[in-house]
């Protein structure tokens, strides 16, 4: 999951999760982060995760943004890359993965292993005739 963190603006601090994409930014309501602040137009620019390239970043026709203080109007970002449109600013940011529980694969083994260890055990016993 991508996080972008606010660095600027009323919600400066807080934090919007991306969990699809395209992922839209800009001032209209029908934006995946509609943001009212001065210089940010109605479709500002927008998110995209392309297999082969990773996350890019893509304005929309005449608006400006920059990366990383630099002008774009497309790039690709990495974590940590700070976008700047209008008066805001965002940090792009790749979220810490979520490790599953591995409590029934451990079981699992630890079973599998005390069986084998039972089974050597029993075929010594047999195997010496001490039946």
């Amino acid at each position: 999951m991508v996080l972008l963190r606010f660095l600027s603006g009323p919600q400066a601090d807080g934090f919007q999760a991306v969990r699809h994409f395209p992922f839209h930014v800009g001032r209209a309501p029908d934006n995946d982060l509609c943001l009212d602040a001065a210089g940010i137009w109605d479709y500002h620019f927008m998110l995209d995760l392309r297999v082969d390239e990773g996350f890019i970043f893509q304005t929309f026709e005449t608006a400006f943004a920059a990366v990383n203080d630099q002008p774009m109007t497309s790039a690709r970002l990495r974590n940590g890359d700070v976008v700047s449109f209008g008066s805001a600013k965002i940090q792009f940011w790749l979220s810490a993965p979520i490790q599953r529980g591995l409590l029934l694969p451990e079981l699992l083994v630890w079973t599998l292993l005390i069986l084998v260890t039972l089974s050597q055990f029993g075929l010594i016993y047999y195997l010496l005739g001490l039946n």
